[in-house]
């Protein structure tokens, strides 16, 4: 009797010591995970990116980060480009062994302007191929095409302002005298594309001029601020003096006295 009564007493003092140790090593498994999160979070803290980020300095509003010119820079698709892509402009580009062309899914002539010779005026300023070829092949069939001008001068108020912005494409090192070698490999690059960009405008304008006539006289003074930016630049001298030649031809004696008004260097062709 005494012996079952030990032997009992004794299964009891294992039983509370076995939870004792349980409890005990949970207690400390959940002590040690704290800690760890703790530290986590003390290194987190601690380190400079997120100090910088908690408390900014105000260096950091003067140095941004600084974009690599040759990555890949997201870009949203352009008005013209996602005109476009859905099909918006009734012509396909066929490439050819020698040189390109359009081919229009019915006959230009029959194709209203409104708003399809905007929409290619717009394209001017693209920089990618093949919309910078259609927008700039497909402004000029479209005006050649008969009863051009009756379609063409209501749309002078709307169609002024996109050959505008195609014209100030300029860049920060326009008419300055900076050694090539000393231009940023980037800023190269932008004034080649904004090279282009200007030539593309400056034709589709006197193309226009060629139609409208006098008609565009009214607009004219808009467009000829851009014009006297770039005749600082020497290599386009030539081509804007030609290009102003043309606009005095087609839009007679009226034109001439708004171009010498925005231009007083210029030369009539009359001279």
């Amino acid at each position: 009797m005494q012996k079952s009564e030990c032997h009992r007493g004794v299964q009891m003092r294992n039983r509370l010591t076995d939870n004792c140790d349980q409890r005990t090593s949970s207690s400390a498994q959940v002590k040690h995970g704290t800690r760890v999160q703790q530290s986590k979070s003390s290194s987190s803290t601690s380190s400079p990116e997120s100090a910088r980020k908690l408390h900014p300095r105000p260096s950091d509003k003067l140095n941004p980060k600084t974009i690599n010119p040759f990555g890949e820079q997201p870009r949203a698709p352009s008005a013209f480009a996602a005109i476009y892509s859905k099909g918006g402009i009734p012509c396909r580009l066929v490439h050819g062994s020698v040189k390109h062309r359009l081919q229009w899914e019915c006959p230009p002539e029959k194709l209203p302007f409104d708003p399809l010779l905007i929409t290619l005026a717009e394209g001017l300023r693209e920089t990618k191929h093949p919309y910078t070829f259609v927008s700039k092949e497909g402004f000029r069939e479209l005006l050649l095409v008969t009863g051009a001008l009756e379609k063409a001068v209501p749309l002078l108020p709307r169609l002024i302002p996109v050959l505008k912005a195609a014209l100030n494409s300029a860049t920060a090192f326009q008419g300055q005298m900076i050694p090539y070698w000393k231009i940023p490999l980037e800023d190269v690059l932008k004034v080649h594309v904004d090279d282009e960009v200007f030539e593309r405008g400056l034709n589709a304008l006197v193309q226009l001029s060629v139609v409208v006539g006098p008609s565009l006289n009214d607009h004219l003074k808009h467009l000829l601020t851009s014009l006297s930016k770039r005749l600082r630049d020497k290599k386009f001298k030539e081509p804007i003096t030609t290009a102003l030649q043309k606009l005095e031809q087609h839009g007679g004696s009226g034109s001439l006295i708004i171009i010498k008004s925005k231009i007083p260097t210029y030369c009539s062709i009359c001279c």
